[in-house]
């Protein structure tokens, strides 16, 4: 096995969730990983991440306060316009990459939006001022192409939301895209369910992993789906014979955390959605504490579900003394996402501050780490046995 590290390049990183998995050294919960003890330090990977991208400012302000990973340039930037400033000839993306990943935006594909597909109506920029069809939020996909073809990386992971896989149009021409780039890609695709892994919320997220043909051909290795996705962890099924785990419930998130009203440091968890409770809309039920709790999304700034509901309201979660009707805090979302605690989402700096609207924004738009860990040390298994 190699001990080489391996290159990373990560493009709409928003907080980081894929790229923490990707990186390892960091602690989860332990009943997310099957551990009796309250909390796991997951491993560090042979992985590096030195290049990362988003438009948000408060992705900025998250990764130099949060992430501060050696020899890592962030840039604040549109992929569309550093990938025309690569085509100028100056000097954007490093060399020798192992890696790229991306979660495209999915406001576009996403049945919780407007659906429009390749259509949308924003441009690559997030506003509605569109000067080129190809650069608008729909096809941004097609950018993160253009960084593969010109970074040459072994492997590709691209995110995006299950409605994708409901517009078998786009979700075919996207997977045809991606293998025709440079060279070549063979393209896996799967739907994930991350509790099978874990993370105890009801997230579906559609995966693609490319893999270079060259080099498929020069290792002279057939890959298949099997070699590149994790293996099921975790069911509902509860015999004495069951090979898998029991499912964490979203109780567990919540070990040792105290309620906003207690907190004094943590802004995370002193920062929770104050949004009334309107019965029948959406985001106004109480999270199920013995169940999974719902998928955290990035538009859940405001409707966010409740921690505790009255009885009156149809809250069944106990509500003891300095408990009070409230909304989950973004701590508390961060922790269901099995971000670490040491991640600040909520920042009171000045210019470089992030409100709790944007912060439960950014845990909403990420991918679990702990689920992007299982799928790298697939990928990390590969590249230490073919360099």
């Amino acid at each position: 096995m190699s001990k080489k590290k391996f290159r990373h390049l990560s493009l709409f990183s928003g907080c980081g969730g894929m790229d923490i998995g990707i990186n390892g050294n960091f602690k989860v919960i332990g009943n997310f990983v099957g551990s009796k003890k309250k909390w796991v330090k997951i491993p560090k990977t042979k992985f590096d991440t030195v290049f990362a991208n988003d438009i948000k400012e408060s992705s900025r302000i998250f990764w130099e306060q949060n992430l501060k990973y050696t020899n890592l340039v962030f840039k604040h930037e549109s992929i569309v316009d550093l990938v025309k400033k690569h085509k100028k000839g100056i000097n954007i993306f490093p060399k020798n990459i192992d890696l790229v990943t991306g979660g495209f935006p999915c406001q576009d594909f996403s049945v919780s939006g407007w659906r429009k597909g390749f259509d949308s109506h924003k441009s690559h920029l997030n506003t509605t001022n569109i000067k080129n069809k190809n650069e608008t939020r729909g096809k941004l996909y097609l950018w993160m192409k253009e960084v593969i073809k010109i970074t040459k990386p072994k492997f590709f992971i691209a995110e995006n939301v299950k409605g994708l896989s409901n517009l078998k149009k786009v979700y075919e021409i996207i997977k045809n895209d991606f293998k025709s780039t440079g060279k070549g890609y063979k393209v896996f695709s799967k739907e994930i369910f991350a509790p099978d892994f874990g993370i105890p919320q009801s997230r579906r997220r559609i995966f693609f992993i490319g893999v270079s043909n060259e080099f498929l051909k020069k290792n002279n290795i057939d890959l298949k789906e099997e070699n590149l996705f994790p293996e099921k962890e975790f069911s509902d099924i509860d015999t004495l014979f069951n090979k898998y785990l029991k499912y964490p419930i979203s109780k567990s998130c919540f070990v040792d955390l105290k309620e906003p009203t207690e907190e004094k440091k943590d802004l995370s968890q002193i920062s929770y959605s104050k949004a009334k409770f309107f019965p029948k809309l959406q985001g106004n039920i109480e999270i199920k504490e013995n169940g999974f709790a719902p998928t955290i999304r990035s538009e859940h700034h405001g409707n966010i579900e409740f921690r505790y509901l009255k009885k009156t309201n149809g809250g069944k979660n106990k509500i003891d003394k300095g408990k009070i009707q409230r909304r989950l805090t973004v701590r508390e979302c961060a922790r269901i996402q099995t971000f670490p605690d040491n991640m600040e989402f909520v920042i009171k700096n000045g210019k470089n501050s992030i409100s709790a609207s944007s912060g439960y924004k950014l845990v909403g738009d990420a991918v679990p780490p702990l689920l992007s860990y299982k799928i790298i040390k697939k990928i990390e298994k590969i590249l230490s046995k073919y360099p």
